[in-house]
């Protein structure tokens, strides 16, 4: 009964702190601010295998194509929407000439629809698959500016230019901080295809679509540059520190970090009296993992008050590990030099126990986001952690005494009751 208790207020912690962080109380780090119009990239593959005739009878390319006119004729206006392609002009078998035919279509700007539509209608199939490369280059040509930004690649069929990985491509701009999404759809996908696909979009927090017919070429891409258009909350990077003391201090906000395998990232909470921290963490596994495997966030106080909260996955088919942790500040009399209640600086401490088959490459670190806010204490909350073991020691103390001093009313109802049986 007790552990049951305590994993629901464990839960309970869990749930409010993911609530904080989707719903933050106030202006702060993370949270929607004045931006630019966001820029979307629609990334083709032009290689010589879209000339095959398998979605509705008709070539991938002539697919591309009405798809693409359907969805400029839909994107909305303030979207600033660039086109690029890869493998559209070099016929060749050379292969380094091959791997490097990949460029801008259409400029990312706002949208002259005549002119996008006459600049993809000159598309044959022609070379290369060059994806690696094409990444890079989009990514290149979303630069600058505060907007959210979409890669949206669309392709038939796996990157034919190694030892250049797509995937590590999109782990290295994802490691950049620049908060940009790939999202890739596959065209009729082979086994190999859509397992780079996957792998690409997962990097950078994306999705991954199988498309077999026109309609769904067209309305998925609708629904992607649609999205790029929503207002979203756009995460503040940032690096932990080895230790606490040094470590960056947080305000309420949504972070992102990189952590390697294996790693403990110190951060700073200031936490004011009559208020309570809620803290959030999660961490992407974006490769290959190994079994058994956890993340700890943990929360200390100067006083030494302690708080840990931790999650675990016994193999490697999780690609997301959560936990979070809350810690109520008491009322105190104390000042600071502005005349506020004195603040308390929390340290918190984001750690796993990741690790990677030999053949897996462990840098950049694993994808890091951290939900910080903080909101009214409770009515009287003390300065202790409500769901943590405080200090330790004085907790164990009072449940030992509270387990004997009902232990002792229980077995003198137990004799009452005996001798009452006995009597009658």
């Amino acid at each position: 009964m007790i552990t049951r208790k305590w994993a629901a207020a464990g839960a309970c912690g869990l749930l409010a702190a993911l609530a904080a962080g989707l719903f933050p109380a106030g202006a702060a780090a993370g949270e929607p601010a004045a931006k630019d119009s966001p820029k979307v990239e629609l990334v083709l593959d032009v290689s010589g295998s879209m000339r095959a005739t398998d979605i509705d009878g008709k070539s991938r390319m002539a697919a591309a194509k009405q798809a693409f006119n359907e969805v400029l004729d839909a994107t909305p206006d303030e979207v600033r929407l660039g086109i690029r392609t890869l493998g559209a002009d070099y016929p060749g078998d050379d292969r380094q000439l091959g791997c490097k035919d990949t460029r801008q279509l259409y400029p990312v700007g706002k949208l002259d629809r005549t002119e996008a539509k006459a600049a993809v209608a000159t598309l044959a199939p022609t070379g290369w698959t060059p994806i690696g490369p094409a990444l890079l280059g989009a990514a290149e040509d979303l630069k600058g500016g505060n907007a959210t930004r979409r890669i949206v690649l669309i392709t038939d069929g796996e990157d034919t230019c190694a030892p250049l990985d797509p995937c590590e491509v999109a782990r290295d701009i994802a490691a950049q901080g620049i908060h940009l999404v790939i999202d890739t759809l596959g065209l009729v996908p082979d086994a190999k295809t859509r397992e780079q696909l996957v792998c690409i979009a997962e990097a950078t927090g994306g999705t991954y679509t199988s498309v077999q017919h026109t309609a769904e070429l067209s309305g998925r891409v609708k629904q992607l540059v649609d999205r790029a258009a929503t207002p979203v909350v756009t995460p503040v990077a940032t690096q932990g520190g080895k230790q606490c003391q040094g470590a960056p201090k947080l305000g309420a906000g949504l972070y992102t970090d990189r952590e390697s395998f294996g790693e403990h990232r110190w951060y700073q909470v200031d936490v004011r009296p009559g208020q309570e921290l809620r803290a959030s963490v999660s961490i992407a596994a974006d490769r290959a993992v190994n079994n058994d495997y956890g993340v700890m966030l943990r929360a200390v106080t100067v006083h030494g008050r302690e708080i840990v909260r931790g999650s675990e996955a016994g193999d490697g088919r999780t690609d997301l590990v959560s936990t979070g942790l809350r810690y109520p500040k008491g009322e105190a009399d104390g000042e600071d030099a502005d005349g506020k209640p004195a603040a308390e600086t929390v340290c918190l401490q984001v750690s796993n126990s990741f690790s990677a088959p030999a053949s897996v490459k462990t840098t950049p670190g694993m994808p890091v986001e951290l939900v910080i806010d903080l909101v009214d204490g409770p009515d009287g909350a003390s300065d202790a952690a409500s769901f943590g073991l405080g200090r330790g020691w004085w907790l164990l103390g009072v449940l030992a005494l509270a387990g004997l001093l009902a232990g002792l009313v229980w077995g003198w109802i137990s004799r009452w009751r005996v001798s009452v049986w006995r009597t009658n």
